[in-house]
């Protein structure tokens, strides 16, 4: 199974190894799903936004372009093609301020391009995606406040946004959040047990 996974964190997925102030725990959570993802016979095509130095913003030639159903950007055509051949797709990013970060909102504006990735048949009516075998779509996250606070006082608009919002919106169902709530207040031997854990999880996606 082709997995793509769509990196947001300014360290880069190059930050997963425990370095005081060089290290991210987004990043070392993505090498225990990719890891486990190796083990379970499935690849890997990982689009690092911060190493690729993608720009977020939605520009007027963007905007024009996303009207006629067109790109007229190579990195965002280069991420479609790639994103489009998944078989599953995991987001992976820290929630700041209750939400997504700039660039995986700004991959969301600029990537899902109507008329390429998804359809509107008629106005008013649920849109199609384009995802030729496309079986799930899994948030990747982590955030200092406890995941039933985020759920119950704030509503959860992570969720909401991308899961809701965006991919059901397309006809895309099998969605799931993998979340580590504060691991910086967690021992290392806690931190690398949520690690194993989700390298376990990967390893069993089907």
């Amino acid at each position: 199974m082709n997995t793509v996974i769509v990196f947001d964190h300014p360290y880069t997925r190059a930050a997963s190894e425990n370095i005081p102030h060089q290290r991210s725990f987004t990043a070392a959570m993505t090498a225990a799903a990719e890891r486990g993802l190796a083990r379970g016979g499935h690849t890997v095509d990982l689009i690092d936004l911060h190493a690729d130095r993608f720009d977020p913003v939605m520009s007027a030639d963007d905007l024009a372009a996303w009207r006629t159903k067109k790109v007229v950007d190579p990195q965002v055509a280069n991420y479609q093609r790639r994103l489009l051949a998944a078989d599953h797709v995991i987001f992976a990013f820290p929630i700041w301020w209750e939400s997504m970060p700039a660039l995986t909102k700004g991959f969301l504006d600029r990537v899902l391009t109507k008329g390429i990735v998804y359809s509107e048949p008629r106005k008013g009516r649920p849109f199609t995606h384009h995802f030729a075998g496309l079986k799930g779509v899994t948030a990747l996250t982590v955030m200092s406040t406890p995941t039933w606070i985020y759920r119950t006082v704030f509503g959860s608009p992570m969720t909401k946004m991308m899961f809701r919002g965006t991919f059901r919106k397309m006809g895309v169902h099998r969605l799931s959040w993998v979340n580590e709530s504060d691991p910086a207040g967690r021992t290392l031997e806690q931190r690398q047990a949520s690690l194993a854990r989700i390298e376990e999880r990967f390893a069993r996606l089907a």
